[in-house]
């Protein structure tokens, strides 16, 4: 059973996400603040939190950069239709995906069940038959421990930035869309995939090259998507 952080001012959405969840059989914490959730992640063994952007005390976006700083448990914010540059913050300092609302359940369920099964495979011991350690040029992924340093130096990446440096490293040369990362990475449709993508791969970019602007590795293909150097 996982446990799910389910974090909103508004206690209505608080128990409407909880009997969604439940229902799917996930063990479900609940917090009404930034405060709150921080306090949460660091007390319980929590696998992914659910959290709103605006909220009293401490908003979403300040609880995740706290968040980040000490755990890479899988985020999902939830967002307003009008919070397009809230998403965009959210996103570049943490979070894995995000969710408007009103939300549809089942899309729900399939986002947190995509994150958890990332999250899960990227903590498990599990050998698989792809290469454990990736190399090329100063960067070194080694996929069994789950770590990654650029000429030496380690580098802490979320589970999303690791999945989708991993995916780049696994098939050098090879240029991905978009919406094709976000097939391979998010496991999901790639309902504006362009723009969660762009933030993922700046953030990224941030921690591998030594200049984002002029990056070594992560080169844009323009009109075409990305590819690893």
């Amino acid at each position: 059973m996982y446990n799910i952080l389910v974090c909103d001012d508004e206690k209505d959405i608080v128990e409407a996400l909880t009997i969604y969840l439940e229902s799917e059989g996930y063990n479900i914490f609940s917090a009404y603040n930034g405060k709150e959730a921080i306090e949460t992640v660091e007390k319980e063994d929590i696998q992914l939190v659910l959290m709103d952007i605006m909220m009293p005390e401490m908003d979403g976006i300040a609880a995740m950069n706290a968040i980040r700083k000490n755990s890479n448990v899988p985020v999902i914010l939830l967002t307003a239709k009008s919070e397009d540059t809230d998403k965009v913050l959210g996103l570049s300092v943490g979070a894995d995906d995000y969710v408007t609302k009103p939300f549809n359940p089942v899309e729900l369920i399939a986002r947190v069940k995509a994150q958890l099964r990332r999250y899960i495979t990227l903590g498990s011991s599990h050998i698989n038959d792809k290469q454990d350690k990736l190399v090329i040029r100063g960067i070194e992924l080694d996929d069994k421990a789950k770590s990654v340093t650029v000429d030496g130096n380690p580098i802490a990446l979320t589970p999303t930035e690791f999945q989708i440096l991993k995916l780049f490293m696994e098939n050098p040369g090879v240029v991905y869309s978009p919406k094709e990362i976000y097939r391979e990475v998010w496991q999901d449709a790639p309902l504006g995939a362009e723009g969660t993508v762009a933030v993922h791969i700046r953030h990224l970019r941030e921690k591998v090259e030594i200049d984002p602007s002029d990056p070594r590795y992560l080169k844009v293909v323009w009109g075409q998507g990305y590819k690893l150097d």
